[in-house]
Order: structure tokens, then C-alpha cells, then sequence
């Protein structure tokens, strides 16, 4: 299986380490011999440079711990001032610190049902800490997995009191959040809570038919191709980064009915591809833009 393909992660002393830098020589060699020092045995090594003179430069590092407990420390407080000598941004994560997810949806349950059949199945390594949803229809379906389900009303009017609503219920509980088919809005006070944190699935491969009922501006324009987009949330409506995209050829045959439920499985299989990276610690954002390893 390729690189980017979903694994089951089974490697208790697995470590991630991902810079973002300024281009200079001698940033791998530094980094490879910090980790050398530690004992650390790499396993998987991905890089990229925006331009190999003046550009940024990014890296992602698996490696393996023998001792773990002890060495993990000592990576964690020395990177500190590797990350000073070499003016380095850094995130470091381990299979031990299972992410935890709240998924966002409204009545549409194709890409939550995605979600949670692949958490199931223990293809995405990661907790469901809740289900929050502005309408009390897919309840049963997520209870029935042991998942808390919350129902929070929203309408305009409420809009600032259901958010803080929200936010009481992740506080401390979360990591990231999935909008998976989520009809509503958030504020910028919100995102900036979890800023680069926050998945959505925008029912159209963007820019082309960005807002509402895109099925049928799509079949109306008499389109050869529909996709999805999976990004992160900004304040710019629908203009986050990309982590992930695909599409589907479609003919003068297909109804707008039948483009919808086309839809509906590439927007479920590429919201499934965006959180499993995001949680494997493979995305680096970087201006408006993602570097996916």
C-alpha cells in the first residue's frame, strides 16, 4: 500500500516529529543527529522545500523508542533548544496520546456513519468524545455505539449562546473536531479556538459551486466532473486550506438525484482521508496552503 493509504497503527512506541523552517543547509543532518543522540530509530522520513535557496522547509520523522518513557522526555525537553539553534517550528506527537475527535452534523448522516464505521473497525486510530448536532435526528444511530450525543439548538437568534454551549462541552475533552456535514456557520471567535483543527467537507470540488443545493446548479450546468473537498475552517467561508480532494465523471445520464448520491460517497471517502492524515500527524499548514506527507 502507498504512502498516503489508511493503516491500522499497531506501534506502541511510535513518535512523530514535524518542522517547519526557513531553507538553510545542515537542517536534516542536525535533526537526524539529534535523534541519533536519543537512540531513536527512524522509520519514516518525508521532506519538502518551497525553494531550495530562499524557501520554507518542511519535514516529517517517524521514528521508534527503545525506552521509551525515558527518552521520549529527553526529546521533548531538548527540542526546545534545537528548535532555537536552528529557528524551528516543531510538533511532536506519539502512538501513545490517542487524538480525540467531536464530530459536528446536522441531519445528513452519510460522512458521520463513514466516521464512525472506520473508528469501529479501528481503521483511524482516535477517540469520539461526542457527537454534537443542531437537530436531535441521528441520536439513536450514535448512541447505539456508546457515543455521547448532544443536541444544541441553534437558530440566529441563539447563535452565541449555542456556541458557548458548545464550547463548555469540548473544553478539555477535544483535540480536533470533524465538521461532517455540519449546516451551520461558526463564528471567528470560535475557530480561533481551534485554530487548524477544525475539518470540513464542502459538497463540490471548490471553487466551482460553492454554497447551497450544488447538485443541482452542477446538473443544471450539465458538468462532465463532481468532487469534494476536505479543508480546514477559516473565516473565509470555504476557503481553508486543502488537505484532501477528489472527483467523479459523470455524464449527460446522470439526474441531479443520481449526482447527489455520487456525491455523497466521494464526500465521505475524502472526509475520512482528511481526518485519518490529520490524526497520523501528515499535514503541515503553511500560509493557505497544506503540505500533505
Amino acid at each position: 500500500m502507498g504512502e498516503k493509504t489508511m493503516s491500522l497503527r499497531s506501534d506502541k512506541n511510535r513518535v512523530r516529529l514535524l518542522i517547519t523552517c526557513p531553507e538553510k543547509p545542515g537542517i536534516i543532518s542536525a535533526v537526524s543527529h539529534f535523534l541519533l543522540e536519543h537512540k531513536a530509530n527512524i522509520v519514516h522520513f518525508d521532506q519538502h522545500t518551497t525553494d531550495p535557496r530562499d524557501g520554507m522547509f518542511f519535514m516529517r520523522i517517524e521514528f521508534e523508542l527503545e525506552d521509551f518513557e525515558t527518552s521520549y522526555q529527553k526529546i521533548e525537553d531538548n527540542l526546545v533548544n534545537l528548535s532555537e539553534k536552528h529557528s524551528l517550528e516543531y510538533r511532536l506527537s506519539n502512538s501513545k496520546q490517542r487524538k480525540r475527535m467531536a464530530i459536528f452534523v446536522s441531519k445528513t448522516n452519510h460522512c458521520l456513519t463513514e466516521l464512525i464505521w472506520r473508528w469501529k473497525s479501528k481503521e483511524i486510530d482516535v477517540d469520539i468524545a461526542m457527537v454534537i448536532s443542531n437537530h436531535p435526528d441521528l441520536r439513536k444511530e450514535v448512541e447505539a455505539y456508546g457515543i455521547p450525543y448532544y443536541h444544541i439548538p441553534l437558530t440566529h437568534e441563539t447563535k452565541e449562546e449555542a456556541e458557548r454551549k458548545t464550547l463548555e462541552l469540548l473544553d478539555g475533552k477535544v483535540d480536533f473536531i470533524v465538521l461532517a456535514r455540519y449546516m451551520q456557520i461558526l463564528s471567528p471567535e470560535f475557530i480561533s479556538k481551534y485554530r487548524e483543527q477544525i475539518i470540513n467537507i464542502h459538497h463540490s470540488f471548490l471553487p466551482a459551486f460553492v454554497g447551497a443545493n450544488p447538485y443541482v446548479r452542477a446538473f443544471n450546468r450539465g458538468v462532465k466532473l463532481i468532487g469534494a473537498t476536505a479543508h480546514y475552517v477559516t473565516n473565509d467561508l470555504d476557503e481553508g486550506p486543502i488537505i484532501e480532494q477528489d472527483v467523479q465523471r459523470v455524464n449527460h445520464r446522470y439526474s441531479a438525484e443520481d449526482l447527489k448520491i455520487a456525491g455523497r460517497h466521494i464526500e465521505k471517502m475524502v472526509l475520512a482521508q482528511a481526518v485519518s492524515w490529520h490524526i497520523e500527524d501528515k499535514v503541515l499548514v503553511y500560509g493557505n496552503k497544506t503540505i500533505v506527507f
